[in-house]
């Protein structure tokens, strides 16, 4: 992956959970703790590193909670952490990256820097205020300990290769979420569970768990967005079909969706592979806009369409990862 693509994809993902953190404080404005949230929950080398040393996002998250009332009672301010809140980024607006975070995603992504998740957590590292080094002490290490150990696990691996896309209309991506392995497969293999995690889909009729290939279940376009507001759908885009095209409990499971009536429309493939990581499970996400017309004007139209059909490949992917991370955070 290029300089620019880990750096985009980067930004994106840490904005995401970041502020997600931030929207469970109530807060619109994402600081450097929040950035640091984000960390422990990345699937790139940073988050291995934390989570290999026992930081997890549920001990992060009660490490900034403390510091943030230590800090207030200094200033002779008693008041108790916020009690555990419900993400609802995706479901507001008007959020926006503090002064202090969005100098440690400039500083990582600097002349001679590469801009991806190990860049960003050497420069929360350096941050000048002193508050993650705080936080990580509270959780019983420190700055020192946690850059030996990205030196070192930097040193004995190669860079992984991220997401990629060989074809325009299809894209892969890595991510982590904080969950039992057999806890991701109950929500992932679950047809009735797809609009808890698919952002295009609103309702599976009689959906179950799937056992085994070529199940499939009538659904619903989703109509309106987390926070209500309305979605346009073309009449025949209302109806989807879900099938499973393939599933080998609990390490891979593939759906695919199609339009019943829209029959020249492409349908979509996801497969999700599944495997047990240091404080939860990593996957490996593979989502494709299958073609459904091989004609040379739709041939054609591909080419000329390929920069935005990556683009917008590249925002499923992240919308995907989310979602499966948000469910269980």
């Amino acid at each position: 992956m290029s300089r620019f693509t880990d750096s985009a994809s980067t930004s994106y993902s840490l904005s995401i959970l970041a502020m997600e953190e931030a929207s469970r404080v109530g807060q619109r404005e994402a600081d450097i703790d929040h950035l640091f949230l984000a960390l422990t929950v990345s699937e790139q080398t940073a988050g291995q590193v934390l989570r290999s040393l026992g930081i997890s996002i549920d001990a992060a998250r009660e490490a900034v909670a403390s510091q943030h009332v230590e800090q207030l009672a200094g200033l002779g301010i008693q008041a108790e952490a916020p009690g555990p809140g419900r993400i609802v980024f995706h479901e507001t607006d008007g959020y926006e990256w503090g002064e202090r975070a969005a100098k440690v995603l400039q500083n990582a992504n600097g002349s001679g820097k590469r801009g991806d998740a190990a860049a960003v957590l050497r420069e929360l590292l350096a941050e000048p205020s002193g508050m993650i080094e705080s936080i990580l002490k509270r959780l019983g290490a420190s700055s020192e300990a946690v850059r030996a150990e990205l030196d070192r696990v930097e040193r004995l691996s190669d860079r992984p290769s991220g997401s990629k896309s060989a074809d325009a209309l299809s894209g892969t991506a890595a991510a982590f979420v904080p969950a039992p392995i057999d806890d991701v497969w109950r929500l992932l293999s679950d047809a009735s569970r797809l609009p808890d995690w698919d952002p295009t889909i609103g309702s599976v009729e009689n959906g179950i768990a799937a056992s085994s290939a070529g199940q499939s279940w009538a659904a619903r376009t989703r109509s309106t967005r987390p926070d209500g507001t309305p979605i346009t759908v073309k009449p025949r885009f209302v109806n989807q079909r879900v099938e499973v095209a393939e599933v080998d409990e609990p390490r891979l499971i593939e759906w695919r969706a199609a339009y019943p009536d829209a029959a020249r429309a492409n349908s979509r493939r996801m497969s999700i592979a599944l495997e047990p990581a240091a404080g939860g499970t990593q996957l490996h996400i593979e989502y494709a806009w299958v073609r459904t017309s091989t004609s040379r004007v739709r041939r054609l139209l591909g080419l000329v369409l390929r920069p935005l059909n990556r683009f917008l490949i590249w925002i499923q992917l992240g919308q995907l990862r989310a979602g499966i991370s948000r469910a269980f955070r």
